[in-house]
């Protein structure tokens, strides 16, 4: 059953049917998959390899607030310093690409431009099937780029192509978005911590 899946008149019942399938999408993210994306980004940001990161539309502003989150936030009182870039960014590049080549190309284009062996490629896709998502999961497959899909609904074939799978079971497109924004900052803040002496992490704030 979908959500919703009636017309509501009471904006406060919504809402608290909202929040109950945003725990229920919460409580269904696979801890051992949570784990091992947390891993691979570790290794990553270590080694000083760069994670590239897309989506589209609301998936593509999680995608941008990815860079600051991790680039930014992990390397405060840490000495990991992570290099985080987002493919949606580019408005100039990619403007040019969905004119010139297709909109399927948009994100497949600079990764294989940028992209070199042992760096990695984050997809954030809700129904984990759009295409210029699917075309960059598979081209970093295949060219020893590791991917991590966020994904939603059935997960789609990025789930397939994925080196780890972060999958939220839910039917919402708001409520994957919510979710997958809320790994994004788990991810950056675990991963800040475990790098922070022990004594700063209750005198910073996250």
């Amino acid at each position: 059953m979908t959500f919703p899946d009636r017309k509501y008149t009471d904006i406060a019942a919504f809402s608290d049917d909202y929040f109950d399938r945003e725990r229920a999408a919460a409580r269904s993210v696979d801890r051992g998959r949570l784990a091992e994306a947390a891993r691979l980004l570790d290794d990553v940001y270590q080694r000083g390899a760069t994670l590239f990161v897309c989506g589209n539309g609301g998936s593509a502003a999680i995608a941008n607030t990815f860079v600051c989150d991790h680039a930014k936030l992990i390397q405060t009182d840490t000495a990991v310093v992570p290099r985080v870039v987002s493919l949606s960014a580019n408005t100039s590049m990619m403007t040019a690409i969905a004119n010139d080549l297709s909109y399927d190309d948009i994100f497949v284009y600079p990764l294989r431009t940028a992209a070199r062996p042992g760096d990695a490629l984050l997809t954030i896709s809700a129904s984990g099937d759009s295409e210029n998502v699917v075309l960059a999961a598979r081209w970093a497959r295949d060219n020893d780029v590791a991917v991590i899909a966020f994904t939603g609904f059935s997960g789609g074939r990025t789930a397939e192509l994925a080196t780890v799978n972060v999958h939220v079971d839910a039917d919402n497109y708001g409520v994957i978005e919510d979710t997958h924004q809320a790994l994004m900052h788990i991810l950056a803040q675990y991963i800040r911590q475990a790098h922070m002496d022990e004594g700063l992490i209750a005198e910073r704030k996250f």
